[in-house]
């Protein structure tokens, strides 16, 4: 389902030239712009997000890049954002996740993941819009511990709050394609 937000739109001409090539590739990939163009009325808000939550949180380095988007990849497909998924299916093969891996996500506990990728997926599914009620216990927590340290843990736990707040945002705005699937498509959408 293609997005249809009320939110005003800039057009592309209109934008600098960073926003005019972000919107480049939403179009290439998506052939949708959407969310660039709605994300262009503040476009230091969409710089924070780029270049703050991705630069600086999400790609920092401090956590393997398989993992963070492994979870990402997750997030995405349990909220059924379309214009996530095919974003993140691409982001997870070029951090050096293998097809069957971007495959099984959707079955991760009898996928081809390692303990530690289970453990941080476990922890994805606590952290899904679809599971308001989820949190981290004592077994989770000791599962968790086993492969990381509580920095790391804080670490991945805020940037899948960070995604799974955008999801929210970009839902509740309707500035992306979702999938059939998708929990948060209004029932008069259906």
């Amino acid at each position: 389902m293609l997005p249809q937000t009320v939110f005003n739109r800039v057009p592309r001409q209109a934008m600098a030239e960073r926003e005019q090539a972000m919107w480049d590739g939403a179009d290439a990939l998506h052939g949708d712009t959407t969310f660039v163009e709605v994300m262009a009325n503040s476009p230091q808000t969409l710089r924070w997000y780029i270049d703050r939550f991705y630069g600086e949180l999400f790609h920092s380095g401090r956590l393997d890049r398989k993992l963070v988007e492994l979870v990402r990849l997750r997030l995405a497909n349990v909220h059924g954002c379309a214009f996530c998924n095919r974003a993140d299916r691409i982001a997870a093969l070029e951090a050096g996740l293998g097809e069957a891996e971007v495959d099984a996500i959707g079955d991760y506990a009898n996928g081809p993941y390692s303990p530690a990728q289970k453990a941080a997926l476990q922890l994805a599914d606590v952290m899904v819009l679809t599971n308001p009620a989820g949190s981290v216990d004592k077994p989770l927590y000791d599962r968790l511990r086993n492969h990381f340290s509580d920095a790391e843990l804080v670490e991945l736990g805020m940037i899948m709050a960070v995604l799974t707040g955008v999801a929210k945002f970009i839902f509740a705005f309707d500035l992306v394609e979702k999938e059939d699937t998708c929990p948060f498509i209004p029932p008069a959408g259906r």
